[in-house]
């Protein structure tokens, strides 16, 4: 029942953090900064997904159901599992008397139905079997979500006995998740005792890093075929 958006990646500064409560001296900006483009109207290269939230329901009045999928752009040091472009995807509902356990029921039923996908793509190896995982929330801090969670999946590859890609933990971090703020629905003209609303966020190379195996970041970016064709 999602509908799909897509939004520019070179977005504006209110767009990007002050809609979504990040004003200019929040330290989660350290994290989120971006590369910036010269002129006098603050445009950047989009550090997230979220801000075709503010865009959506700026121009449309709940009830929304969406699914962002796009490319984003950070700071970071290119190592084995970052690199300073990646890709998202994002979802969010609005509506009223929307609860955290809509968001809870949504985020199981997308986690059993993609690990548990049989691979149709070729050889690289799938670790499905999603019927068997189980999911926990961590609580957490994301500006624009209140209250907000990280959400782990019992390691697929030991099944939750811990090895050495879950660190011994048996969980896998896998999105951030939370309720959306109220003062992000002010800020877009909703009136948040009417409205309530969910928003969940994950990266794709990290999940698909989980579901085939895949040890390095790095080589979804290296255009080479023997890497891809398994795909």
């Amino acid at each position: 029942g999602f509908s799909v958006v897509e939004g520019p990646e070179i977005e504006t500064e209110d767009n990007n953090f002050t809609g979504l409560n990040i004003p200019l001296e929040h330290p989660s900006r350290d994290v989120f900064d971006t590369f910036y483009l010269k002129g006098k109207d603050k445009l950047l290269l989009r550090s997230h997904t979220s801000p075709v939230q503010i865009r959506v329901m700026k121009s449309r009045k709940p009830p929304l159901a969406v699914i962002v999928p796009g490319r984003v752009y950070r700071p970071d040091a290119v190592d084995a599992s970052h690199s300073f472009m990646f890709h998202q995807i994002e979802g969010f509902m609005v509506d009223k008397d929307i609860k955290f356990s809509d968001l809870k029921g949504v985020l199981e039923e997308f986690v059993r139905t993609l690990f548990s996908a049989t691979n149709r793509g070729g050889s690289a190896k799938n670790y499905g079997g999603g019927q068997d995982i189980k999911m926990r929330f961590r609580p957490h801090f994301f500006p624009f979500t209140e209250p907000s969670a990280e959400v782990d999946i019992s390691c697929i590859i030991c099944k939750g006995k811990g090895c050495s890609v879950c660190g011994k933990k048996g969980w896998l971090e896998i999105l951030g998740s939370g309720m959306i703020h109220p003062n992000v629905f002010k800020h877009v003209g909703y009136d948040p005792k009417t409205y309530t609303g969910f928003a969940f966020g994950l990266g794709i190379e990290r999940i698909a890093m989980l579901k085939y195996g895949i040890n390095d970041i790095r080589l979804f970016f290296e255009n080479d075929l023997r890497f891809l064709k398994q795909f």
